[in-house]
């Protein structure tokens, strides 16, 4: 669990993306669509955000590897990342409840 564990990065990635209201009402959104996702018009009539700003926010989820997106002739059908969801989750949730040891307890194993 450091900074350089991939999955470390991969998930700060994502909730960083997530930690804007506009782009959690996307990715809950698309979440809710389920496979077959939604096109960009579709997000911007339930959500009520103009295109360019949709597009600005799918573009980070887009890049933080939470949103999948496939052209389709003129639309294009973006889709949660499922995978990508439930390997942040797990990554979250991975040592739940295992237990912390106190802090002075790990630096005298260190040190011993």
């Amino acid at each position: 669990m450091t900074q350089s564990d991939p999955q470390f990065s991969a998930t700060v990635t994502a909730l960083a993306a997530l930690g804007h209201d506009a782009r959690l009402s996307i990715f809950r959104l698309l979440v809710r669509a389920g496979e077959e996702g939604l096109i960009v018009g579709e997000i911007g009539a339930h959500l009520g955000l103009a295109p360019s700003t949709l597009a600005h926010h799918l573009n980070a989820l887009v890049g933080a590897g939470l949103v999948v997106q496939e052209k389709r002739g003129r639309e294009v059908i973006n889709r949660a990342d499922f995978a990508a969801m439930r390997r942040m989750i797990g990554y979250l949730s991975e040592e739940c409840c295992m237990g912390v040891a106190p802090v002075a307890e790990q630096a005298g194993a260190r040190a011993g």
